[in-house]
């Protein structure tokens, strides 16, 4: 029995451009699951998405979901892809053998926590609120680290700078005063010693009430527990807007990081895969 895929409908694209199209998952022209793909938003028309791959359950293990995401990487690279992406959620067993099976490797996962008690920060440490006066020294000395994440992420090198810039300037219009954000700077024995950047609002996870979007302790005042901290001002201030669920993304690379957050109670909700393609 022959697995192809069979379009449901005309390729589609959007105002910005992004492609998209619907096939069927079919053996021998009989359906049996979905596939959907498109260029990703943010990285271009270089970086394509499997955004849905479902097998019907009577189909499962017999190899349907590997033909399809092979057919599935030879429609983008038609299509001028030279990578491709795919979010799965942490508990999707099956699917994440699969992805690792065909070459995928892991580029970072979405966690969250369910918040509860309001935490105390550490003897000796309280945070305060950003001024505006401290905002632009700290919006500059962000930009660099923001383009270096957005490089990693796969956006094209000519676009880094222009969309670092976006990230900060659309999510906080009024700076430190910008009422759907908090940045909180931490103080250790009277000592600055790092900064966290937590969104009350506009959570990229659906379903994250706050998110985290940076958590920054100064280079000299690291391996002192101050990141652990951080996360507690961060907790506190979701608590504080009425937030229940904090969400947070970690890069796959990124040990100590992942140790910290399942340290706090953290949960890996979805993880997120790239695989150049060749």
């Amino acid at each position: 029995m022959t697995t192809t895929l069979r379009p449901r409908g005309p390729e589609q694209f959007d105002a910005e451009g992004v492609r998209s199209r619907c096939y069927d998952i079919c053996v021998n022209s009989r359906p049996v699951g979905s596939l959907e793909l498109s260029t990703d938003p943010q990285k271009g028309p270089t970086t394509g998405r499997v955004v849905r791959l479902a097998v019907d359950e009577g189909e499962r293990r017999r190899g349907r979901g590997a033909v399809a995401a092979l057919s599935a990487e030879e429609v983008l690279r038609r299509w001028g892809c030279n990578r491709v992406e795919t979010s799965i959620p942490a508990d999707a067993h099956a699917a994440l053998g699969l992805t690792g099976s065909l070459g995928y490797q892991e580029r970072g996962r979405s966690m969250l926590k369910e918040l509860r008690d309001r935490p105390r920060l550490p003897p000796g440490s309280e945070d305060r609120a950003m001024t505006q006066a401290e905002f632009p020294a700290w919006r500059e000395r962000g930009q660099p680290l923001q383009q270096r994440l957005l490089a990693e992420r796969g956006v094209p090198a000519h676009e880094v700078v222009r969309r670092a810039a976006e990230s900060f300037d659309g999510l906080l219009p009024q700076g430190a005063a910008t009422p759907t954000a908090a940045l909180r700077v931490l103080v250790h024995d009277g000592e600055e010693v790092g900064v966290v950047w937590v969104e009350l609002e506009h959570s990229p996870h659906r379903d994250a009430g706050a998110y985290v979007y940076e958590v920054e302790v100064d280079e000299a005042h690291r391996g002192r527990g101050h990141g652990r901290s951080l996360m507690l001002a961060a907790e506190r201030e979701a608590l504080d807007a009425g937030a229940g669920v904090l969400g947070l993304h970690v890069y796959a690379y990124n040990t100590p990081a992942l140790n910290l957050y399942s340290s706090l109670g953290y949960r890996p909700v979805e993880l997120h895969f790239f695989k150049p393609l060749l």
